[in-house]
Order: C-alpha cells, then structure tokens, then sequence
C-alpha cells in the first residue's frame, strides 16, 4: 500500500509517517509539503520519501498520487492567530487546497481520502461536550477554513463516491511540535518557555479548558482509518472527552519538571474559543480498541524530547 501524507514534513504529518511505516500492510509513504511550517529534519532518517511542492499544484498533487492507494490530508496553514491577521492565506491554503486535494484523488483513480478538519468550527456553540451533530458556529477565519475542509471532503464521498472520512482534531500536542514562533500553539510554547526560564504566557484568566490529544493517540488512530479504509459520511471527533484547562496544564508541568513555571497572563486573542471537549461516541464506534495517553505520560514525553533540542534551537 502507498500511502501519500500532505503536510507530511509536519508535527503531525512526520509523526505519521512512521506510525503507518511499521504497519505491515504500508510498503510506501509520500510526504508531500511545500515546508511553510514543515521541516526535512522531521524526517530524516524515517524511510518517508519528501516531495516539496504546494497543494494548490495539480501537476504535483498528481506526481504523489500515482499509485497511491490513500491521501491522508493534512496540509494546511495553521493558527487562528495567524487566520486573523491574514484570512485570504488560510482560505487558500486550507479550502482551496483542500479542493485541489480532493480532485487528484479523483483523477488517480478514486484514492481514499482522510481528511483534517478541527474542533475550531464549533466556535461559539458553548454547549458541552460538543457532539458532531450539533450546530457549528465558526468565530475565525481559521475555523471557516477548515470547516471548508471537512465539508469538501463529505461532500465528495456525498456526490462522487469518493471513500472518505474527516476528523475533527482537537488540541494535538506531542513530540515533533515546534515552537519559538508566533503561530505556536499552546503547549510546546509552554515547556519551550519553562525549559528556557521563561514565563508561560497566559492570553486570559487561565480558566479556558481543552480537549488535549497525545500525537501517538492521534497517528494511530489515522493509520487505522487507511489500513482499514473507514469511512464516514459525517464529521468524526478525534479526541476522548478531557477537559484541562491552561491553568491545569501548569500544575501538571509543575509535577513534570519538579519546579513551578513562572506565569504572565496578557489580554485574550481574538478568534480563540472559551471551551472545548469532545464527545467521542462516534469515534470509539469505529475505532473501539483505541486507548488515549494521558496528559501527564503524554506531556513527560513531549518535554523528554524537547530536552533533547539544543538550547539555542
């Protein structure tokens, strides 16, 4: 089986790759990745081959896809920090390119597709836990984006026939995930500052909860969707039902690091939602026998491989 991961020079993309290199019935992995936010350092040394080049080219969308038995579509601009402060990028990278994607799976033949979307699209549907069923209610251009995603992706299995399935991921966090830049997301950017002395900067009261998912939980369950070619004519919650807040998250490194990090609270971001938590009924229906990591083994092992960064990384 030949499998092609966009983005796949990313945190979760490399990641990936090698959880579906030590499945048996993977011979080939493609990392497609223009590397925007990716890096060839993710993987060196994994078997996964590199293709550089954009989403939005059909002609290289093609090149991967030949062969190719399943695209799993990770590719896309993230943050909602940075949606904010340019919209037209993310609408580009994450519907557009999302639309591109799809359409080579469909030229190659009728390729499996496993698609990313994200949990920003519930936005200001406060109600708990949030349900695939419920009303989606977007508040960044972020959010919209990546509801354009996963609406793409079902509306092709919906109108081709296109075998599909589009997961909503809540806050992934784990080794690989990079920080010291503005788009950061929250974790890394915690134990990057803590590592260095730093304070953790809180945008807030710190009372803001999430759905935190360990990258091994997530890879796992992705490279169980291409193996087994599951497939889902509605969005499916990737994440088990956790609900830590920022302020927790900071207690929990404390115990880890066996110091407690120094905190700044600043003004909240615009676009960022209050709370999130998945229901994951509809996950677990199909994909019974996963177990999640728990925050504190999952958030000991992303701090065990920043230690292995340089300092001046």
């Amino acid at each position: 089986m030949k499998v092609v991961v966009t983005g796949g020079a990313g945190f979760i993309g490399a990641n990936l790759g090698r959880e579906l290199l030590r499945r048996d019935e993977v011979d080939e992995v493609v990392a497609l990745d223009d590397l925007s936010t990716g890096s060839k350092d993710n993987l060196a040394g994994t078997g996964v081959t590199l293709l550089e080049g954009t989403i939005l080219d059909p002609d290289i969308l093609d090149a991967a896809c030949e062969g190719a038995d399943a695209v799993v579509h990770l590719g896309a601009l993230p943050s909602v920090p940075r949606s904010v402060r340019d919209p037209l990028a993310s609408h580009h990278a994450n519907a557009t390119g999302t639309l591109e994607v799809l359409q080579a799976a469909r030229r190659a033949g009728g390729l499996h597709v496993v698609s990313a979307s994200s949990s920003s699209v519930y936005g200001a549907n406060r109600e708990l836990p949030k349900r695939e069923s419920m009303r989606t209610a977007p508040i960044s251009p972020y959010a919209v984006s990546k509801q354009a995603t996963e609406a793409y992706t079902l509306s092709f299995g919906h109108t081709y026939g296109l075998p599909t399935i589009a997961f909503r991921f809540f806050n992934v966090y784990g080794p690989l995930q990079a920080a010291g830049h503005a788009y950061a997301a929250v974790l890394p950017t915690f134990i990057d500052a803590a590592r260095r002395g730093r304070p953790l900067t809180i945008h807030g009261d710190g009372g803001q909860t999430r759905d935190f998912t360990f990258v091994g939980t997530v890879t796992r369950v992705l490279a169980d969707a291409v193996v087994r070619r599951v497939t889902d004519l509605e969005p499916v919650n990737l994440a088990f039902g956790s609900r830590t807040s920022l302020n927790g998250v900071v207690d929990e490194l404390e115990e880890i690091l066996g110091f407690r990090p120094e905190v700044e609270h600043v003004e909240p971001r615009a676009g960022d939602v209050r709370d999130s938590q998945a229901d994951n009924s509809r996950l677990l229906s199909h994909f019974p026998d996963v177990e999640p990591v728990p925050l504190r083994d999952g958030l000991r092992a992303t701090v065990e491989w920043f230690r292995t960064l340089p300092d001046d990384d």
